[in-house]
């Protein structure tokens, strides 16, 4: 128990917050909404930024963490284009209307998981950290590079959706 204990204090606090954050975006996403469509790029962003913020983390004594890093954002960011994201637009103020759905809070709380893990990980167990930088390294990738092609999709959709209705 005081292991764990021990992993929570030692998590910067910005960790709690990005968190907290996506909890709430989550939760939020549950219930129809209508929002400007740099807000629904809100979240697409911060796990972007932070899949590219890991690239630099740790000593790289060989390719393969950026080897790894590279190959899951591209097999992944298929993926985040061809994820549906159904939405409708509202023509006269240009915000996109979404469904609800609990699929954004689902997704939002493995990636952060799956990141913190590795965070750990890499922090604690010394002979493990080889290994956990390469995971890392990938499922970093694996967010960025789906949530990239997320972010697309969301941005040709969107487009078409106005060029069709106008």
């Amino acid at each position: 128990m005081m292991f764990a204990y021990q992993i929570l204090v030692h998590t910067p606090p910005w960790v709690w917050i990005l968190f907290a954050y996506l909890v709430w975006q989550g939760i939020k996403a549950m219930q129809p909404r209508k929002a400007p469509i740099w807000r629904a790029l809100i979240v697409p962003v911060v796990f972007i930024v932070w899949g590219i913020s890991r690239i630099g983390f740790g000593q790289q004594a060989n390719a393969w963490p950026l080897v790894a890093w590279i190959a899951a954002a591209l097999v992944l960011l298929p993926l985040g284009v061809l994820t549906p994201r159904p939405f409708d637009v509202d023509h006269k103020t240009s915000e996109i209307i979404r469904p609800g759905s609990a699929f954004a809070l689902v997704r939002n709380l493995i990636v952060f998981s799956l990141q913190y893990a590795v965070g750990v990980i890499s922090a604690i167990d010394a002979g493990d950290r080889a290994l956990a930088i390469i995971v890392g390294r990938a499922i970093s990738g694996a967010t960025a590079g789906y949530f990239f092609g997320s972010m697309i999709a969301l941005l040709i959709a969107y487009r078409r959706k106005r060029a069709a209705d106008a």
